[in-house]
Formats: structure tokens, C-alpha cells, sequence
């Protein structure tokens, strides 16, 4: 399936930024690479999806890079995530490749819309673009709120905004907006094959959404663990879907990744 392919090099190109720091692979080449698969569908007119994809991809990248650069963020996860250095060559390339075929799988409902010759915009396709920029207007505020409560009190958890809701606001917008693409893929997913594809991408997204919100989840646990007004709220707030009173994932072990 060529299409299916073209996506895979595409992910592998644009994600390979992950060899000069291998965590990369999976944050500013993660951005990359599903903003390079988006400009692919709108070649062939996809432009619904396409677009949605460009922006979300570029949004999440160019976040991750004023990140890296404007802030203290590598300051406070030095000893906590590695720098790359001493992880082998070939550990580097199984997770490049490793993950480019799960950003494959997660754009592959767009894709399967070139393959079906099916790029113009149908009921599944609005209401899943609907959803998407629902998705990502959830996790773009909440980025914005994160990042102004960290600045105002740098040594205080964040529980303003979105994050009153739920603890992890931004995973809730990806898998949201996941699930967009998800949904815009039922007319267009027309064998087993295709159906395994892109329901495989969509669980291993909300799989990576759910094993960070348990690092995090770990993390904070150790900071504020002497802070009641942290206890309460990590008591009383669902970690990642807003009304579902799910409060913890940090004793299921099998998120870890």
C-alpha cells in the first residue's frame, strides 16, 4: 500500500531530528513528523484533515522548541530523563523506528483517504476535524495556563484553568484529538487490514497519553508529598478524563514505557 509507505518514510524522515537527542524521537520529531504526514494528505486534497494535522504537528513542535530553549524545563529533568548520550546506536534506531510505524499507524485514517481515493470532505470527516479542533484547543489552553501558573509560583503544582477539571488537561486534548482522526476514518476504513491499522495507532496514542500522565503522576507524588492542599487535590481531581473518577494510575506498573 504505497500511500501507507510514503507516510512511514515521511515519519521516519522528520522524526530522525531524534538522533541528535533521542528523546526527540518522541516529542519535537513526534511534531515533525505528523505535520510532514498532513502536508502529504493535502497534496491529494485531503485538505480538511491535512490542515488540522500541519497545525498540530507545528503547534506541538514549535511548543516542544521554545521549550527546550526559552525555559528551565531541562534544568528540572536533568537526572530524570536521559541525555542520550550513552544509549547505543542500535537501541536509537529501534525507537526511531519503532515509533515512526505508531505515527504511521495514528495518521493512517487520513492516509486510508488517499488509498480510497475518498479526499473530499464526508459526514466522518467534518465530525472528526470537529473533534480534532476541539482536541486541540484543550491542550493549547492548557499549555498556555501551565506555563503562566509555573511562571506567577515556579514551585507550586498547577491546579487553575482547565486543570481545576482534570489533572492532565493537555493529554485529555490529545487523545481527543486523536480520537478525531480516529472518527474521520470509519467511511473510509474498507478491510480488516485497515480497521487493524488504525485502531493499533489510536491505542498505542492513548497508551503513550496514559504512561506520561503516570510519570508525571510519579514525579509530582514526590515533590508535594509533604503538601496537604496537593493531597486533596490530587484526591478529588480525575487525572485525565473530566467527571470519569479515575484519581491515580501510579500503581499500574504496566503504563510504565
Amino acid at each position: 500500500m504505497i500511500p501507507l509507505l510514503i507516510t512511514l518514510i515521511i515519519a521516519l524522515a522528520l522524526s530522525s531530528i531524534g538522533f541528535k537527542n533521542y528523546v526527540w524521537f518522541i516529542s519535537i520529531g513526534y511534531g515533525f513528523a505528523v505535520a510532514g504526514c498532513g502536508v502529504y494528505a493535502c497534496i491529494y486534497e485531503a485538505w480538511l484533515l491535512g490542515i488540522i494535522l500541519i497545525i498540530y504537528g507545528l503547534r506541538l513542535s514549535g511548543y516542544l522548541v521554545y521549550r527546550e530553549i526559552a525555559t528551565t524545563y531541562n534544568k528540572k529533568m536533568k537526572g530524570e530523563i536521559k541525555d542520550g548520550k550513552t544509549v547505543p546506536m542500535g537501541v536509537k534506531i529501534a525507537i526511531w523506528v519503532t515509533v515512526s510505524l505508531q505515527y504511521m499507524c495514528m495518521v493512517s485514517p487520513v492516509t486510508f483517504r488517499v488509498v480510497e481515493d475518498l479526499t473530499q470532505s464526508d459526514v466522518c470527516a467534518v465530525v472528526g476535524f470537529i473533534i480534532c479542533v476541539i482536541g486541540l484547543a484543550i491542550e493549547s489552553v492548557a499549555d498556555v495556563q501551565k506555563q503562566m501558573a509555573k511562571k506567577k509560583n515556579p514551585k507550586r503544582f498547577v491546579d487553575s484553568g482547565l486543570f481545576k477539571i482534570v489533572r492532565c488537561p493537555n493529554y485529555f486534548g490529545e487523545m481527543l484529538f486523536w480520537t478525531g482522526i480516529l472518527v474521520s476514518g470509519f467511511t473510509v476504513c474498507s478491510n480488516v487490514g485497515e480497521w487493524i491499522v488504525a485502531i493499533l495507532g489510536y491505542i498505542l496514542i492513548i497508551y503513550t497519553m496514559f504512561s506520561g500522565a503516570r510519570r508525571l503522576e510519579v514525579r509530582q507524588n514526590k515533590v508535594y508529598k509533604d503538601d496537604p492542599e496537593y493531597q486533596k487535590y490530587h484526591d478529588t481531581t480525575p487525572i485525565m478524563l473530566p467527571l470519569v473518577p479515575l484519581y491515580s494510575v501510579e500503581k499500574h506498573t504496566w503504563l510504565k514505557a
